[in-house]
Order: C-alpha cells, then structure tokens, then sequence
C-alpha cells in the first residue's frame, strides 16, 4: 500500500510539472522569457518587383520585420488597384505614386501617403536621339501612354511651354513592356517612365534623348513612388505602422550602402522570376536609385509639405483635376522615425 501511495505521489508531481511548463516559456539564463505572437501585415506592390521595392525586400530578408515582431506578406495586385486594395482595408500598406492617387483624395478613399521612396521626382520623357531636344519635339510623335488626365495635362503643358503645339501630339493608349525596344523599332516616338528602370534599360542598350518633368517646372518635383496606409489601420494601429516604416527605413538604408546586394536580394525575392538572367541591368539600376532614396534629402521617407502640395495646386490651375485638393490632404510624415 505504502508502495502504491509513493507512486502515486510521484506521478501527481511529475503531471503538475508538465502542467506548470506548458503554461512557461522556455527559460534561459535563470529568467522566464515570452515570444509575443507576431503582427501580420500586408504590403501590396503597385507592380512587379523593381528597384523602387528593394528596401522593403532587403528589410524581409534581412529580419528588420522580425526585429519589430512584424511578419510581412509582399504581394503584387490582381484584382483592382494597390490603392484600391489598401482603401478596402484588404492590406494595410500599399504602394502608389502622388499623381496617380489624385483621384483616391478627391473621392475620399481613406489612405494616407506615409512615406515617400525616392526623394525627387525620377520621371520623364524618353524618346529617340535627337527626336527630344525640348518637349517640342513632341510634336508629331506616337505617344505611348495609360491615357491618365494628368499624364495628359502634363504631356500637353511641356510641349507649349517648349512653344509646341500640343494637338499635334497622337496619344497611343498601348503602352510597351520594354520602352526602349519599342522606340527602336518605331513603334513609338516617345512616353513616359522613370530612368531608375527604363532609362537604364535604354542607356544599357544604345542612345536616347531624355527629360525629365522636374527639370521643367518645380511643380512637377512631386512625389513618386510612395508607401500608403489604410486610415483605420493607422487611427487604431499607430505604434504598428509606426514598426513597420522602421523596418522598411532599414531596408533603404542598407540598400544604398549596399546596392549589389540589394540588387541580388530584389532578384531572389521575385516570385516571377522575369529578373532572373538581368542580373547585371537589375544592379545598375540600383547603383544608381540607391543614391536617390534620400538625395539631397534629410532622412528618408520624408515629404515635403511644399512640394506635395505644389503639385495639386498645378493640377487644379490646369484642370488637371476638376476638384481642388486642400493644402496638406493625403500625407502624413508622423509615423516616420
């Protein structure tokens, strides 16, 4: 009996034991240590993976998510919008450009621009050697373009500053998968990009003529691309977004101390694999973003109240957008470090 009971007693020990460990941490150093559950977010690219999103895929893969007990999703839209999404609530953060996010203020989308990727305005015209000499040169020419009222107002206002004549430019609403291909071959004569890609692309691939928006008019400096969170999100979840942008800060810092890097990371991130085989045009490209992520800017992500709001107010005087945006609508730098 006396057997009996001291077994019985052993096992009552041994189960309270268990008990009392599942209910613990493992312990290290003597000290009880908890492991919060992580914060999913969703990140929506506004395209397919570029340089333009290599701090944010530097960020993941380097643990600066991790480190804030974020776990990130990184997708690409495929119904709707980034914006659009982000508006829903269907992810928090987002990717756009201030020009094209005209129309989510207008109608009262609920986003807000929470941190700008590149400092100035990397935009602009390309078209053959020696067809762009001034934006009046855009006479005559194949357009290519999304057909976006503001791209529009804008084509057509360089073209008569320069002292062209903007009806005589033909808008193509079929814009090409590789720019420079498509001006070589005549398909086109000229359209918009951003250098960071298509105008390496060009560079890397013979001459062109180049000009760039800001180079214009100051009010064309805007802000392109940006990072956009959901309203809701940011009112109830401020110290999260707050990690977030940290993290992604991270990721930009060291891609501009480290752009091959980048540039390989970017490569291996991509789901698609269209970057695989374009190693060395993938590393140009970042050599040459990374020193624009700040510029000549104070720290990244930050934007600049004057120019945000430079922009709308052009777009209004030239009925760029038929509803006038308040100064300061649409951004916020106060979830910034």
């Amino acid at each position: 009996m006396k057997k009996i009971i001291s077994v019985l007693l052993v096992l009552s020990l041994v189960f309270a034991f268990a008990a009392c460990s599942k209910d613990k941490a493992p312990v290290t150093d003597g000290e009880t240590s908890t492991s919060p559950e992580k914060t999913k977010i969703v990140l929506c690219l506004d395209y397919t993976p570029n340089t333009n999103h290599s701090g944010i895929f530097v960020a993941k893969e380097k643990g600066y998510f991790d480190e804030e007990n974020i776990e990130i999703e990184i997708i690409q839209p495929e119904e709707g919008t980034a914006t659009e999404l982000c508006a829903a609530g269907r992810v928090q953060f987002a990717i756009d450009f201030q020009d094209y996010l005209a129309p989510s203020f207008i109608e009262g989308l609920g986003i807000t621009a929470v941190a700008a990727i590149v400092n100035h305005n990397t935009a602009g015209i390309l078209a053959r050697k020696g067809e762009l000499e001034t934006p009046k040169g855009l006479e005559g020419d194949k357009y290519a373009t999304y057909m976006a009222p503001i791209e529009l107002a804008m084509t057509n206002y360089l073209c008569e500053k320069a002292g062209g004549d903007s009806s005589l430019i033909n808008y193509i609403q079929d814009y090409p998968t590789n720019a420079a291909e498509a001006l070589k071959n005549n398909i086109i004569d000229s359209l918009c990009i951003y250098y960071a890609w298509d105008g390496i692309n060009a560079e890397m691939n013979g001459e062109y003529d180049f000009a760039y928006y800001k180079d214009y008019d100051e009010a064309f400096d805007y802000y392109s691309p940006v990072i956009i969170a959901n309203n809701d999100f940011l009112k109830n979840n401020t110290d999260t977004a707050k990690a977030v942008l940290r993290a992604i800060e991270k990721g930009y810092k060291y891609a501009i101390e480290n752009p091959d890097e980048a540039a390989e990371i970017l490569i291996r991130s991509d789901e698609t694999g269209a970057l695989v085989g374009r190693e060395e045009f993938v590393k140009e490209s970042q050599r040459w973003i990374s020193k624009q992520y700040i510029g000549d800017g104070e720290k990244w992500g930050y934007i600049d109240p004057v120019r945000w709001n430079a922009f709308y107010k052009w777009c209004f005087d030239n009925k760029a957008i038929d509803t006038d945006i308040s100064d300061n609508v649409g951004f916020s730098n106060d979830y910034l470090s």
